[in-house]
């Protein structure tokens, strides 16, 4: 039966029994599918000890794609159960491409939505590119339905274009861009999948976590677009003309590019930085939030992000405050006066300093007499803290506010500078003394 009187037929025979047939399976399909797809997505949302949070959020939005797919399938089967004792089921064939189109563009949705902008909103590159996926896939069910489609594959395989030597046909070329298209997009979807798994291991080191996912998924895209490629019967020894090529441009502009991404799985492999390191480099300061396979991003404690060229990290000297241990030594210094009793003093600011939440208790603060100074005891006030990432101000002004309490109690003075001011001419000192008198 040409496709071409598919739509025309099905209305011919709508008042016939088979059609009430084959509404009735179509209404049961979408009813089995339906079902199951909510009894899937109850059963992987309920939390269970031992269940991955990840697997559970990936699931819970899968079933979104899950229905379509399980309703095509289900009339698929029906499709070929019916047709020995139905014959005529061409509502099933209009039903089941109506119902595929769907599941196709549900599916590319979400692996566009989970490889792309699973940590942010839409994109408005991606919500173009989405309707035109929508587009494209419903244009092809209407040319299916009318017959069009069979003479549309006719002239992509009659025309040819030439390329170098070979006639390549239009079908072929097709073939080979949705191939590549959906192949990287399963990859990258599965690298972000990946991705988030090996966050989740907490035996890992957070460093071994990053460049194992960023080697996977970086696997995963290169096998996928060598396995599109020789799908669709393209000679893999051409792309050594491309890696010539790609070696002549990192040798001529591409050096510090190469450098960085180079530098970006050195520190990564030698665990040299962790995401959550307080670390400075150059003059930026502040928190390792992310580590790149090209740079390295920095938080300040005042919210200010930068970013850092991996190879600044390799070639420069870099101050990690938690590489092998996240105890910092965060110091105070204060001026007493000569007449101050040390030995009572020195005891309250170690309490004083204890009694703030922040400062460890092992090692203990300790009190030490750094100078005879020209105008008292000079003190420095040394404690450990565990977690520097907090920054060191807001700790710095409780500990002295707490000193200053202290001091005002038991009458301890903070000394001001003196200075002894003597004028050699006399002239001039006796000028400014009659000044002085006359004011």
């Amino acid at each position: 039966m040409p496709l071409s009187n598919l739509l025309t037929e099905l209305f011919e025979d709508i008042d016939k029994p088979v059609i009430l047939w084959q509404a009735g399976i179509i209404l049961v399909c979408l009813a089995v599918g339906w079902g199951l797809a909510r009894l899937l997505r109850t059963a992987f949302a309920r939390p269970e000890e031992g269940s991955s949070s990840v697997v559970q959020v990936g699931v819970a939005r899968f079933s979104y794609v899950l229905t379509p797919l399980l309703i095509a399938g289900l009339l698929a089967i029906a499709k070929l159960v019916a047709l020995p004792y139905l014959g005529n089921i061409k509502l099933l064939r209009v039903a089941l491409p109506l119902v595929a189109s769907v599941a196709v563009i549900r599916t590319v949705f979400y692996l566009l939505r989970r490889a792309f902008a699973r940590r942010g909103p839409l994109g408005a590159a991606l919500v173009t590119f989405e309707k035109i996926i929508s587009l494209l896939v419903w244009l092809a069910l209407a040319m299916y339905l009318t017959g069009l489609w069979v003479e549309v594959l006719h002239y992509l395989n009659t025309t040819t274009l030439p390329i170098g030597k070979n006639h390549v046909s239009l079908e072929a070329i097709l073939q080979g861009a949705v191939s590549v298209v959906i192949l990287v997009m399963l990859a990258v979807w599965a690298g972000a999948a990946l991705e988030e798994r090996l966050m989740g291991v907490a035996g890992l080191h957070p460093s071994l976590r990053v460049v194992m996912a960023r080697m996977g998924k970086s696997i995963l895209i290169v096998v996928s677009v060598l396995l599109s490629l020789s799908l669709v019967g393209i000679d893999l020894t051409v792309l050594s003309v491309f890696g010539g090529a790609l070696g002549v441009g990192l040798g001529l502009g591409l050096q510090k590019i190469a450098s960085n991404y180079v530098s970006g799985f050195v520190i990564l492999l030698e665990r040299s930085l962790a995401i959550g390191d307080m670390i400075t480099v150059d003059k930026f300061s502040g928190k390792v939030t992310q580590i790149n396979t090209r740079y390295t991003v920095l938080q300040g404690l005042d919210g200010t992000e930068t970013v850092i060229p991996n190879e600044m990290l390799i070639s420069g000297p870099v101050q990690n405050l938690s590489l092998t241990s996240r105890q910092v030594r965060v110091a105070t210094q204060l001026t007493v006066a000569f007449d101050t009793d040390l030995a009572k003093l020195m005891p309250q600011i170690v309490e004083v300093c204890l009694g703030v939440e922040r400062v460890l208790h092992d090692p203990e603060p300790a009190v030490v007499l750094k100078n005879f100074g020209a105008d008292g005891f000079e003190l420095d006030v040394g404690m450990w803290i565990q977690d520097p990432e907090n920054g060191r101000g807001g700790l710095l002004s409780e500990v002295n506010l707490g000193i200053w309490s202290l001091l005002q109690r038991e009458g301890v003075s903070l000394p001001y500078p003196t200075r002894d001011l003597r004028i050699a001419d006399p002239k001039l000192s006796t000028l400014l003394e009659t000044i002085a008198a006359k004011q």
